[in-house]
């Protein structure tokens, strides 16, 4: 299962980018999934509904299931890594993760748009490419440019880092 990080400034298109390249690779027979990384309290639980009354009361997990999905709560006093959610999900082709910029086992896709009045984007250990619409943004030897209006550019990348590591 290759996990694909995908990191940059709020704003830069992160998750519009991340939905564009999962379209593309679903349509090309790719089993994938994702991962929202938040640095916000997020909360997927209604006050006073069932679920969320049983997490209140106490319980470690919840699991809220319907007919066509479900969802598992998990109460956590620490951050949650990235392996543990790995562990916990259904094997498919390729994982795609927005967030977790510091999980050095992943490779990283950097999204930079040139006029989103961002900072200059600051290019980590483990980005191996940056998604960008700035040609004049300098990248470090061995760093890939990628278009960022191009999904299409961005998922043959990602399918040739899983190629790559398939190979190894």
């Amino acid at each position: 299962m290759l996990v694909v990080g995908f990191t940059g400034h709020s704003g830069s298109g992160k998750t519009t980018l991340i939905e564009k390249v999962l379209t593309t690779l679903v349509a090309r027979d790719r089993r994938v999934s994702a991962i929202k990384s938040s640095h916000h309290g997020t909360d997927i639980d209604v006050p006073g509904k069932d679920s969320y009354r049983f997490r209140e009361a106490g319980a470690e997990e919840v699991v809220l299931a319907g007919d066509q999905r479900w969802a598992l709560m998990k109460e956590t006093h620490k951050p949650v890594q990235l392996s543990e959610i790995l562990a916990r999900m259904t094997p498919v082709d390729i994982v795609l993760v927005e967030g977790y910029k510091s999980e050095g086992n992943i490779p990283h896709i950097l999204v930079h748009r040139k006029d989103a009045g961002l900072a200059e984007p600051v290019i980590t250990p483990g980005v191996v490419a940056v998604a960008t619409d700035d040609e004049t943004l300098e990248l470090p030897e061995g760093v890939t440019r990628l278009d960022v209006n191009s999904p299409a550019a961005v998922a043959n990348f990602v399918v040739s880092l899983k190629a790559n590591r398939d190979h190894l």
